[in-house]
């Protein structure tokens, strides 16, 4: 999750970016970042510079939040096309392999099932995992071999949405840390042969979806329209997860001064011992952490943890 901290204006919320190929996701969170002259921005969870799509950027108070999402669940559409493995696994690279055996529809609708649910996946040596200190990327880009370990990641549903004899889009909805260039190259390999992504968009995470997000040139329009506000969701949009309290004046004032406050627990089992406190107006103002046990009222003590100023 990368993050900026430059001088700019107290802008704070979340912007859903439609990141277009050629661009790294920290260019993508830059540029958000001075398309509304933000003092602090940061993204939620990196997109290859091939790839597109969704990319949330969060700006001001809301990069407070980065630290307390769950890195959940995304869904991507990868286009593949079979008859050429690289080794980046997608366009950029070089053919580390090629065949003239093509796999038929048939044959791609019934292997998919087989990667659903739990399974080890070896990532990609053009990665950005750590390997003694360095990013395996730019340990193969100087050509060290690299023998990456498997990680335990998740495939929820795939679903082949089209096919044209050479080339597949496929759905996918996966847990955190899949890596779909790695599953482009492992469906080929299954198949008998070879296969790389030729696109990758990014449709939904940390729940946003594809469908609302803007891309720089539709934000520069509404920039010159004076209406930027418009793209501005709520800091705490990502933390839905997270049971929400709303306070008293006294309790807001409370834990707007670092103080605990006694408040019910009743409905804050979704996230642990977890509680988004809003204001008596009914802003985000803090993420407050419940210890100890109930008193008679059944209430808990709640301790602020993360509090967010611009409310």
């Amino acid at each position: 999750m990368g993050r900026g901290s430059k001088k700019g204006d107290a802008v704070s919320g979340w912007v859903a970016l439609y990141k277009e190929p050629g661009m790294s996701s920290a260019q993508g969170s830059d540029a958000v970042r001075r398309i509304f002259n933000a003092a602090k921005a940061g993204h939620g969870g990196t997109l290859d510079p091939f790839s597109e799509g969704l990319l949330p950027v969060a700006m001001g108070e809301a990069t407070k939040a980065l630290g307390l999402v769950l890195e959940g669940d995304k869904h991507y559409r990868c286009h593949l096309r079979f008859g050429v493995e690289t080794d980046t696994g997608d366009p950029t690279g070089k053919s580390v392999g090629e065949s003239s055996l093509i796999p038929d529809q048939v044959a791609l609708e019934a292997l998919l099932p087989e990667f659903l649910g739990e399974q080890d996946q070896i990532p990609p040596i053009y990665s950005a995992i750590h390997v003694g200190g360095e990013r395996a990327y730019k340990l193969a880009r100087e050509g060290v071999a690299l023998d990456l370990p498997p990680r335990r990641v998740v495939i929820r549903e795939m679903t082949l949405e089209s096919f044209n004899g050479t080339d597949a889009v496929i759905a996918v909805w996966c847990g955190k840390g899949t890596y779909m260039r790695a599953l482009a190259r492992d469906i080929g390999r299954r198949l008998g042969g070879f296969a790389h992504l030729t696109r990758l968009i990014r449709t939904a995470t940390l729940g946003f979806s594809s469908q609302e997000a803007l891309t720089l040139e539709q934000l520069r329009t509404l920039a010159q329209a004076g209406s930027l506000q418009e793209a501005i969701h709520p800091l705490d949009r990502v933390l839905d997860d997270i049971p929400a309290l709303r306070l008293g004046v006294e309790a807001w004032r409370q834990v707007r001064h670092g103080q605990a406050v006694w408040l019910q627990t009743e409905g804050t089992e979704s996230r642990g011992d977890m509680a988004r406190l809003l204001t008596p107006e009914g802003r985000c103002g803090a993420v407050g952490t419940f210890k100890g046990p109930a008193d008679e009222a059944g209430r808990r003590c709640c301790h602020p943890h993360r509090l967010f100023l611009s409310a």
